[in-house]
């Protein structure tokens, strides 16, 4: 007799993340480049721009359009809002990457914002990315109920404040050269300034569709435990890679004497800790079927990405 499928196997459509990846990076790259002019006085727009237009991944911005098409929303509704998660991104990464803070030399393969256009600009190229970005949805989010524009915006700045990445970004600069911190404040300092940016994009993308409490719920907890396999993921490497793979100095962390996930468990414990993780994220998703495919594509990207 021929043998038959198993009733507990799934049955999903096939689904090809190359391609949806590279379709909608295309879409946030056309709609970033047309959401900054460069007018009077054209330096800070330059400075804007040189770390907006950098290229990268484009996850946030995907993540949050991805979440929208999850509840039955609109990509083009959501788009305004995946622009301004890539202008808050951005701005974390030109402050980041500031003597004051990493003082990193380079940044996706190019030199940083304060290394071309000096740290006076690159401080004010970020805080104007970062204003920019909530005005960017209030005036152009269209076809959306005022009420769900006014919740992202404010879960926006929620994870943007002392309460998400500046928080966790304190803790993180009053943890550098001590040898005792432990897993417990390393978690709330990545989940706070990884994770909750990551977090954001997802629930903005989920409020703007309609998203009720349930599904908050099951999308904040998906999106948290992304957060934090995704900043596993970026300490391995930071060991595992060189800088032309990573596009940026590798071995900081060992440098600036910064606890990590594999400084406290080793390679492959952290590995098999970031994958258990995207397995507990993926679990959240179960109930919305074929449409949550690219959704639990993006969380199995997160282990599997080289840079």
């Amino acid at each position: 007799m021929p043998q038959t499928m198993p009733q507990t196997m799934p049955q999903t459509v096939a689904f090809n993340l190359d391609k949806y990846l590279r379709d909608l990076k295309q879409e946030v790259e056309t709609a970033l480049d047309a959401s900054i002019a460069i007018i009077y006085p054209e330096k800070i727009y330059e400075s804007m721009r040189y770390s907006l237009m950098a290229g990268g991944k484009r996850l946030r911005p995907i993540l949050c359009l991805a979440a929208c098409e999850l509840l039955g929303g609109d990509r083009a509704a959501a788009m305004p809002t995946a622009c301004a998660m890539e202008m808050v991104h951005t701005m974390s990464l030109i402050h980041d990457d500031l003597p004051a803070m990493d003082n990193d030399d380079f940044r996706r393969g190019k030199p940083t914002n304060h290394k071309v256009y000096g740290d006076d600009i690159a401080i004010l190229a970020g805080d104007a990315l970062l204003a920019y970005a909530f005005e960017f949805i209030a005036a152009q989010t269209k076809n959306v109920p005022p009420e769900r524009i006014l919740k992202a915006i404010a879960h926006l700045g929620h994870a943007v404040a002392a309460t998400g990445l500046v928080g966790g970004q304190v803790v993180d600069l009053e943890c550098e050269g001590k040898p005792d911190v432990t897993a417990e404040t390393l978690t709330f300092i990545h989940i706070h300034k990884t994770a909750a940016l990551l977090e954001s994009c997802v629930i903005c993308g989920a409020l703007l569709a309609g998203a009720n409490d349930t599904d908050i719920d099951r999308l904040s907890t998906y999106a948290n435990n992304i957060g934090l396999a995704f900043q596993i993921i970026d300490d391995i490497l930071d060991i595992t890679s060189t800088s032309e793979q990573l596009g940026k100095t590798a071995g900081k962390d060992l440098t600036a004497q910064k606890v990590t996930y594999p400084s406290l468990w080793g390679i492959e414990v952290s590995q098999q800790k970031a994958q258990d993780l995207v397995e507990q994220a993926k679990a959240q998703l179960v109930s919305y079927g074929d449409a949550a495919l690219p959704l639990m594509a993006l969380a199995d990207y997160i282990t599997a990405r080289k840079n």
